[in-house]
Order: structure tokens, then C-alpha cells, then sequence
């Protein structure tokens, strides 16, 4: 019985804690909303150095930074240098992406709007309200010659983290999916495989994050701008 009593307590005081309203206001062009779960009963909660439940602070702290991390990476997204690989001439493949600008953890522009429960999930909806230069970059990325490519990547589990290592963990698997993006985009594209490829990639929306077989997967879906495509015939 204390379990489902504890759980709408812990939703009423997310919610005294961010100082946001239940409900937020009516979608605007210049407002981006996502949404993130953070799971109130985490798996590696068998650690003896995990907080069980996660404190409402903890909480907080890891769905508002989690938001900061998809805006950033929707309004400005990254340059990347794509290493396709090949076994047979013992080439790693590898991505290298590079931040081209970030939502930092309290940028007034991100606030806390709406609250649920899904099963053990507290599910939080954020706005994040553009300023003029952040609105005319969304507009190149919605521009009807970019493209766009969805994947899923993966990344490890992690066991019990705190603050920004959360944030590390999440992210390795959202790269990995943006790295799979580019290869699905390159091989559906382009007739003659190229070395490497060149460019930039944003997110279009929040990703979706489940656990599978001991790994955190993320689908998520990109747009993608091609610069440079260097052929094996350079090397």
C-alpha cells in the first residue's frame, strides 16, 4: 500500500520543486517541446551506492538536463568527420562529432511544464522558448533540402551514476544511433561507397530510450547535411 501513495507524492513534489505549472500553454512556432522518463525504480537499484528511489532533486536535476541535451542538439546540432571503415583493409570505422553550441542546465529558456506516471516512469514535458538567432537556425534545419534518416544506436547500461555521468551514458547511445544514421544514409545514397563523409547532423525530435538485452538503446531521428564525401581513391 505505502508504494502507490509514495509514487503521486513524489509527482506532487517534482512539480512544487521545478515551480512550473501542470499545464503548459498552447504550441507556438518559436516553442520546442520534448519529453523525457526517468525511471523511479531503476534497475541497478541492487547497488548499495544508488539512492532508492531516486530523490526528487536527482530527478530533477537528470530530466531538465536530459531536455538541455535534445534542445542543444535540435537547434544546433554537431559537424561531424565519419570514418566509414572497412575490414578487408583493417580500417576502424568512427565517428567524430563536434558541439556546435549547447543549452547549458538553467538557461531560462527551459521550462518544466507537464507531469505523468507511466508504470514506474515520472514523465516530464519541457518547452524551451527560442530567442531570434536559435529561430532562424531551426528554420535551415527545417529547410525542405536537408535530409533526414532515423536509426537506433546502443550504449551500456552504466550501473549507478550521478549528474552529468547519467547525462554521458545517454549520450553515448544517442551518438551511436546518429553514427548508424549516416552509414543507412550513405549506403542508401550514394552508388560508389566513399572513405569518409562530412557534414553536419541535428536531431529532429527528443529520442526514445529503452532497455535492451543489458545496453540502453536510443531511436532517434536526424537531419543530416552532406559536405564532403572523400573517396578510397584519395588514400
Amino acid at each position: 500500500m505505502f508504494r502507490y501513495i509514495r509514487i503521486p507524492l513524489i509527482v506532487l513534489a517534482f512539480l512544487s520543486v521545478s515551480g512550473s505549472p501542470v499545464f503548459s500553454e498552447p504550441f507556438k512556432p518559436e516553442v520546442l517541446r520534448g519529453e523525457v522518463q526517468v525511471d523511479l525504480e531503476p534497475v541497478y537499484a541492487r547497488y548499495a551506492d544508488e539512492s532508492y528511489p531516486p530523490d526528487i532533486q536527482t530527478t530533477r536535476r537528470r530530466a531538465l538536463e536530459e531536455s538541455a541535451l535534445f534542445y542543444g542538439a535540435m537547434i544546433y546540432g554537431w559537424s561531424f568527420n565519419y570514418d566509414i571503415g572497412e575490414k578487408a583493409r583493417g580500417i576502424a570505422e568512427e565517428l567524430a562529432l563536434e558541439p556546435l553550441g549547447e543549452i547549458p542546465f538553467g538557461d531560462p529558456g527551459l521550462q518544466a511544464t507537464d507531469v505523468y506516471l507511466r508504470d514506474t516512469d515520472l514523465c516530464l514535458f519541457t518547452d524551451y522558448r527560442l530567442n531570434d538567432a536559435q529561430q532562424r537556425r531551426m528554420l535551415m534545419w527545417n529547410s525542405g533540402t536537408i535530409r533526414t534518416v532515423q536509426a537506433t544506436g546502443y550504449g551500456p547500461l552504466g550501473g549507478p551514476v550521478e549528474g552529468s555521468d547519467w547525462i554521458a551514458i545517454k549520450k553515448t547511445a544517442l551518438e551511436d544511433a546518429a553514427r548508424a544514421g549516416i552509414r543507412a544514409m550513405l549506403r542508401g545514397s550514394e552508388r560508389n561507397r566513399p572513405k569518409e563523409a562530412r557534414g553536419f547532423i541535428a536531431l529532429t525530435a527528443f529520442p526514445r530510450y529503452w532497455m535492451d538485452a543489458g545496453q540502453w538503446a536510443a531511436a532517434a531521428r536526424f537531419r543530416v547535411v552532406l559536405t564532403e564525401l572523400v573517396p578510397f581513391g584519395a588514400y
